[in-house]
């Protein structure tokens, strides 16, 4: 079980979610949560780290983000209902009109930016920190990696890709990349994203699992779950993790 603490990043304070390995730490996880923000599937998600060896930090971005995290929460619930697919969809965009904002997205990048540092300077941490995160997650997963030259690995699940010029030069660290095949947005994006990756230099891993869709790790949602591919994926991360943390 894991114990809350306290951070501060853009003049902001917010929490995070600490998990500690019971024994001799593998290296430190950043855990970034989806759109809903930190809810029990993510802490459980950094339970699950922790029960492998890593010490697991999910930090709550809401209130940086300026996102209700308890009006989101709610309408997460109520959109895996699809006879309400019509009447949430409007209310979760008009919720995450604040992440359209520029400095809403720095004081996020700011956040994570902070969680990294803290476990960097942490013993378990040091030159072997990584970072996992799912949807709006990992989308900043991919932000760190571009901005953060001491990440040693990154495992983004069905996260967007942003990046201009030459910003996907400054990555270092292997990137280890999950879809599923019926997310036809970032499906759509993908050739693009592997071609500018290969360019750059990247270490880029994508995986894609057919019959899937988005959030197929979350097995809080029963109509995207798929147990397969969750698994796979899981069992993925934690070989990469072993790899990429043990060769620092």
């Amino acid at each position: 079980m894991g114990t809350m603490i306290d951070f501060s990043a853009a003049g902001q304070d917010f929490q995070g979610y600490r998990a500690e390995p019971s024994g001799p730490a593998r290296g430190a996880v950043v855990v970034i949560h989806e759109i809903w923000g930190l809810v029990p599937h993510i802490r459980e998600v950094a339970d699950r780290f922790a029960a492998e060896g890593y010490l697991a930090v999910a930090p709550d971005l809401m209130g940086l983000a300026g996102l209700d995290a308890v009006l989101l929460a709610e309408l997460g619930e109520r959109r895996k209902d699809h006879n309400a697919q019509d009447e949430v969809q409007p209310k979760i965009r008009a919720a995450m009109a604040p992440l359209n904002s520029p400095e809403k997205a720095a004081a996020i990048t700011a956040g994570v930016a902070t969680v990294f540092d803290y476990l960097e300077a942490t013993p378990e941490g040091a030159d072997r920190t990584a970072a996992v995160g799912f949807c709006f997650g990992g989308s900043y997963v991919f932000a760190l990696a571009m901005q953060e030259p001491r990440l040693a690995a990154a495992v983004p699940f069905y996260g967007h890709a942003s990046f201009a010029g030459d910003e996907l030069y400054s990555i270092t660290c292997p990137i280890l990349a999950f879809y599923g095949e019926e997310d036809t947005g970032l499906m759509g994006a993908l050739p693009e994203l592997t071609a500018a990756m290969a360019v750059a230099g990247v270490d880029f891993r994508p995986t894609v699992f057919p019959d899937a869709g988005h959030a197929f790790f979350n097995d809080s949602n029963t109509s995207m779950y798929r147990p397969e591919a969750a698994r796979i994926a899981w069992e993925k991360t934690l070989g990469f993790l072993e790899q990429q943390l043990n060769e620092v």
